[in-house]
């Protein structure tokens, strides 16, 4: 045998696993992306991966980015943003698009196009349309290259509240009332759809929620009281999706939780309670990420409660097709029901958000949860699933 034939036959020399962090996107929850990569990019353990920091700007580029967690975090009131931590503003991360090959290449105009190496898996901690809804999750499933979370359809279904809810009516999960305004609806004929709001709201009641379907971190919702505010409240909406959901009120406890993907299945954490926030109309985007309002963990709950609203979660975890982690979240009626709300496939991650808190308080610190979902998507295959 010649020696080229013995050296192809060889071991390869083993390295550690390389974990791409993609972070940022181009939805309006970027700079909440940016946050969750810094806690994440912190709790990698360094000694146990390799780590490659992909930020995508807002405007869809994607950037080979500083490994530097301790720049993204919020200042003087101001999120983070992938162009601030871009090692150049002209290069670009260019992700494998075939299954045989895991290389990321890095290219800049007027250079030789440098191999960054192959990528084991993906972190892809973005929020919001264009990476959480199932768009990201299809590249990657095209390139072959594992990843955390849910897959194409759970991503999707997960990010629009509308498909979402009517999967959980589909599974017998309690769904609070609403109702959907069309982009084409409020295009063709505002008044119809006005009318639509409005006969919605003497069924169910004033005041109602009008959000936008497939947003996140409560971007884009408005409380509206009565009929004057309707306009104004579907436009904010649409500034961040042409398709518009509107809500009733529903008179309770917020509650929350985690679920977790295992070995023998997925497990719901303890239980959180999101109090009423006094210097805000709702849990709303300024309350949750810049005036830091916290929940309470665990949830003042009774036993039974708990382990309803847990067995709750598994069921919407499980109904959507979930996989890896979902934050499941709740309202506790004044009649003793629990009605879901909604998931979110990729929570906010950072070590005060409510996800990691709950499993902490369930027994799985930060940096055992980051290596958890880590590890399950290194032995999770792509493909049909």
């Amino acid at each position: 045998m010649s020696t080229s034939d013995t050296s192809s036959t060889s071991p390869r020399p083993s390295r550690k696993p390389r974990v791409a962090v993609v972070f940022g996107g181009r939805s309006s929850e970027h700079g909440i992306s940016v946050l969750t990569a810094g806690a994440v990019l912190r709790a990698i353990d360094r000694e146990k991966y390799d780590v490659l920091p992909i930020g995508i700007t807002p405007d869809g580029g994607w950037a080979l980015t500083s490994d530097a967690p301790e720049r993204m975090a919020i200042t003087d009131r101001r999120l983070p943003s992938v162009p601030e931590l871009a090692e150049s503003r002209t290069g670009s991360v260019v992700m494998p698009v075939d299954p045989a090959s895991r290389e990321v290449v890095y290219s800049e105009p007027g250079r030789v196009p440098e191999a960054l190496g192959d990528v084991d898996v993906v972190f892809p901690v973005l929020h919001g349309p264009y990476g959480e809804d199932g768009t990201l999750q299809g590249l990657l499933e095209l390139s072959g290259v594992p990843y955390v979370g849910s897959g194409v359809l759970a991503s999707a279904v997960g990010m629009d509240k509308e498909y979402m809810k009517r999967v959980f009516l589909s599974y017998g999960l309690p769904v609070g009332p609403f109702t959907v305004i069309r982009p084409r609806e409020w295009e063709q004929d505002q008044a119809a759809a006005r009318k639509k709001i409005v006969d919605f709201a003497a069924e169910h009641g004033w005041p109602v929620f009008v959000k936008p379907a497939r947003a996140g971190s409560s971007m884009g919702i408005t409380k509206v009281d009565d009929l004057t505010g309707i306009d104004e409240a579907i436009e904010e909406a649409r500034a961040h999706d042409p398709k518009i959901l509107v809500e009733s009120l529903l008179r309770g406890r917020e509650i929350e939780c985690g679920v977790l993907e295992f070995g023998d299945g997925p497990q719901a954490s303890v239980p959180a309670e999101i109090p009423p926030v006094t210097s805000h109309d709702f849990y709303d985007f300024e309350a949750k990420y810049i005036d830091s309002a916290t929940g309470i963990v665990p949830a003042p709950l009774t036993d039974e409660q708990t382990a309803e609203v847990r067995a709750l979660a598994v069921r919407a975890f499980d109904a959507v097709s979930c996989e890896g982690l979902v934050r499941a979240d709740f309202f506790l009626l004044e009649d003793g029901r629990f009605v879901i709300n909604e998931i979110n496939t990729m929570p906010g991650f950072t070590p005060i958000s409510m996800y990691p808190r709950m499993w902490q308080e369930s027994g799985v610190g930060y940096a055992e949860l980051v290596d958890r979902l880590i590890q399950a998507a290194l032995h999770r295959s792509t493909g049909l699933r």
